[in-house]
């Protein structure tokens, strides 16, 4: 089956997720920037541009862009404005990344110092919020600001490891609540209560594409994140199916009824492998044939034809916890198995361009 001509059909029919700057669109954005770096061709770089055009003004104010509203997610898209600036030397993206992280330097944290997942959402770490904001804080810090604030994001990843870790099963919670206070937090601990596969799929591209913008020349910092991705990669892969390759909603439930191979988690843990391969995390012997295991399970389970049309399917729509207005959002198994499960939806296609960009540029690199 053609997953070009599944990119292709994608794109040239795609509309904005909100019309607002929102982090789903800027999945897209960056699987776009991946099949650009892979494949050299112009159509991937004229989408982005294409898109960026109807939210950064000249002056570099974003469209319904509200800072105020502490919202993390709202970080993401603005690491495809790096490499627009590197490309184009337009001062407009550079302007914008400022007003981004201007909302960094201002993000009410947690008592451990990580930033709230969002301002409904105080004193909340989730999994999620460590991929929407930590390589963005860390390419700012690389490329603009000497270095001075690598041991702040450092630091962000470690209290994961120390809050959300469950040593015996070798994953993090979805989210911890570090007051404790949340109606979904466990009295004890303050984490959820499971394992679910797209958060987990989140913190693993978070620390590779946090990695991936940090000098290396910081040794001892780069090598505590290269040590926490292994430990976290290790942990899920024991969870891979064995047939298809690929990994469950609720990550260690293959045995509940309804549980189901999700597509946007494992295409990230796919693209956070052959990343890790191509960066020399991984020894590409051993892990390459694993990512591209992957990657070929979902394009043989999950690329289907629908109605003449190339569909990606068995993606979650949506998951998360709370808010208190809302006790359906509890963390349990039953919960994560409710969310509708829909198709070609931009938190899954993101993921799935990215990691065939990296497939297509270690296929090269082999050559």
């Amino acid at each position: 089956m053609s997953v070009e001509k599944f990119i292709d059909q994608y794109l040239s029919s795609y509309t904005n997720y909100k019309e607002y700057w929102n982090y789903e669109d800027g999945c897209v954005l960056l699987g776009c920037k991946n099949l650009f770096e892979a494949t050299g061709d112009r159509k991937y770089f004229d989408f982005i541009e294409k898109y960026l055009q109807g939210f950064i003004g000249e002056d570099g104010t974003i469209r319904n862009y509200e800072m105020d509203k502490y919202n993390i997610d709202s970080i993401n898209s603005g690491k495809i404005l790096f490499f627009m600036y590197e490309r184009t030397g337009e001062e407009k993206y550079r302007k914008a990344i400022e007003i981004l992280m201007d909302q960094l330097r201002t993000h009410p944290r947690c008592s451990t110092g990580n930033f709230f997942h969002k301002k409904i959402y105080p004193d909340q770490i989730w999994l999620d919020g460590l991929y929407m904001a930590q390589p963005f804080y860390m390419e700012y810090e690389t490329k603009f600001e000497k270095k001075e604030h690598y041991s702040d994001i450092i630091s962000q990843f470690r209290n994961v490891q120390k809050y959300l870790y469950a040593p015996e099963k070798g994953l993090c919670y979805h989210a911890c609540d570090v007051e404790k206070k949340a109606f979904w937090a466990d009295p004890q601990t303050g984490c959820s209560a499971n394992f679910w596969l797209r958060s987990m799929g989140w913190y693993l591209m978070a620390l590779v594409d946090t990695m991936y913008a940090m000098s290396k020349e910081i040794y001892e910092q780069y090598r505590e994140l290269e040590d926490i991705y292994k430990q976290m990669l290790k942990g899920i892969l024991q969870y891979r199916d064995p047939e298809t390759g690929l990994f469950y909603q609720v990550i260690d439930r293959a045995d509940v009824e309804g549980n189901y191979l999700e597509t946007s988690g494992s295409a990230m843990i796919a693209y956070s492998i052959l990343k890790a391969c191509r960066m020399g995390i991984l020894q590409k012997e051993k892990y390459a044939e694993i990512g591209e295991g992957i990657v070929q399970g979902l394009i043989d389970h999950k690329l289907k034809e629908v109605d003449g049309k190339l569909e990606l399917t068995g993606i979650c729509a949506v998951a998360g916890l709370g808010p208190e207005t809302n006790h359906v959002r509890d963390g349990s198994v039953a919960y994560y198995l409710s969310e509708p499960v829909v198709s070609n939806d931009a938190k899954g296609v993101g993921p799935f361009f990215m990691a065939y960009g990296q497939y297509l540029s270690l296929q090269r690199e082999k050559v």
